[in-house]
């Protein structure tokens, strides 16, 4: 995070905050950390029992930033309000439907992308695989493809970065307004067609009400699912012996991914607010105090995944991982995060027999974590 003293806490947690959360995991798993006015959580029982209880640990807070910018959703809401916003959205992402809706799509665009990537001996993958995938798969998806994806990353861009501004206290300018105001335009015009699953959601949502939940998944399909991608290359091709098992057996790839999740989630954490007083892990939480729940915490607690450091995707239990949280708020696009990496990852290794990492494969970030570059060489 830019400003924050090199060695501080913050900068622990940003650059390399494994060491930081084993140690609280065993000594202290509800910690108060004033660097992020917080409880945080980091122990894998302590995590689901937060994000399994809505009606103590809600996010339906005045100081959740997302709500702030783009007006209540499925992200910021809790009980029957989250289930009236969510139900509209939920069969289009059931696996059988992403695969027949999204499939062929990403996989032809996965091709393409690394087709391109090719003309050179050494290609950056995060800016030219992972990132333009999720941007074109989740414009589909929303049926704003028309709009370009280099517009739809431009309104993701300023709404996120009013979204990051509001959570560190600043007053917002006029970009994310105005980002916003395109995307409703946008929205508007798909809604008025018949076969979008947009459109589909405006039969049971008002019209202001699908524009959030839209700026919504354009956020998680994007951001997270451009570090899932990115992150999930850098393991993969990091672990040559765990690279020949998936060359061996390609039905491995799956579970590659699952275990790249668990090792380093796209979203390290995620935020709850205290809807009364409560004990938790021998922590005393005051009424309105807020939670941070460590996902990647919780994803390497020993108690559950033995070795948890290692990156081994024939480890039992693998879908223990919570790297999509848990809950009502499990992620409702999983499955389309989970095609898009598998079909970006099988592209690269159709490609070519011998790819590999040029350079090292450093995640980093607080909340959102993946590479700043990742570059990968052609045999």
């Amino acid at each position: 995070m830019p400003g924050t003293p090199p060695g501080s806490p913050l900068d622990e947690l940003t650059e390399d905050p494994h060491p930081v959360l084993a140690r609280l995991r065993a000594s202290e798993p509800v910690s108060w950390r004033p660097e992020l006015n917080a409880w945080l959580v980091t122990r894998h029982d302590l995590a689901l029992r937060v994000l399994r209880d809505t009606a103590a640990f809600t996010v339906d807070d005045p100081r959740f930033a997302t709500a702030v910018v783009v007006g209540p959703s499925m992200l910021s809401t809790d009980g029957a309000e989250h289930a009236r916003h969510r139900g509209p959205f939920t069969r289009d992402f059931r696996p059988a439907e992403v695969r027949a809706r999204f499939g062929e799509f990403a996989a032809e665009r996965a091709r393409r992308l690394v087709a391109d990537l090719r003309k050179s001996p050494v290609a950056e993958i995060r800016r030219g695989l992972a990132g333009p995938l999720a941007v074109a798969v989740i414009a589909h998806a929303l049926g704003l493809a028309e709009t370009g994806a280099d517009r739809v990353l431009a309104w993701y861009d300023a709404i996120v970065s009013a979204v990051t501004g509001i959570a560190a206290g600043e007053t917002p300018g006029p970009a994310g307004a105005a980002a916003f105001g395109e995307l409703r335009a946008s929205v508007e015009h798909t809604v008025r067609g018949d076969a979008s699953l947009l459109a589909e959601a405006a039969r049971g949502l008002e019209l202001p009400e699908v524009v959030s939940n839209a700026a919504v998944l354009m956020f998680g399909g994007i951001e997270t699912t451009e570090g899932m991608i990115a992150n999930a290359a850098g393991h993969l091709l990091g672990h040559p012996a765990q690279l020949a098992l998936v060359r061996a057996d390609p039905g491995l790839l799956p579970r590659a991914i699952e275990e790249s999740l668990r090792l380093e989630p796209a979203a390290a954490v995620v935020d709850r607010y205290a809807t009364a007083d409560a004990e938790l892990g021998g922590a005393r939480i005051r009424r309105g105090e807020q939670v941070t729940v460590s996902l990647a915490g919780a994803n390497r607690d020993p108690a559950v995944f033995a070795d948890p450091d290692a990156f081994d995707l024939r480890r039992a239990d693998l879908r223990r991982h919570l790297a999509f949280a848990h809950g009502p708020h499990f992620c409702v696009a999983a499955d389309l995060a989970r095609l898009e990496t598998r079909v970006a990852l099988r592209a690269l290794l159709d490609a070519s027999p011998d790819v590999r990492l040029d350079g090292p494969f450093r995640p980093r970030g607080l909340v959102f974590r993946k590479p700043e570059a990742l570059f990968v060489r052609w045999a």
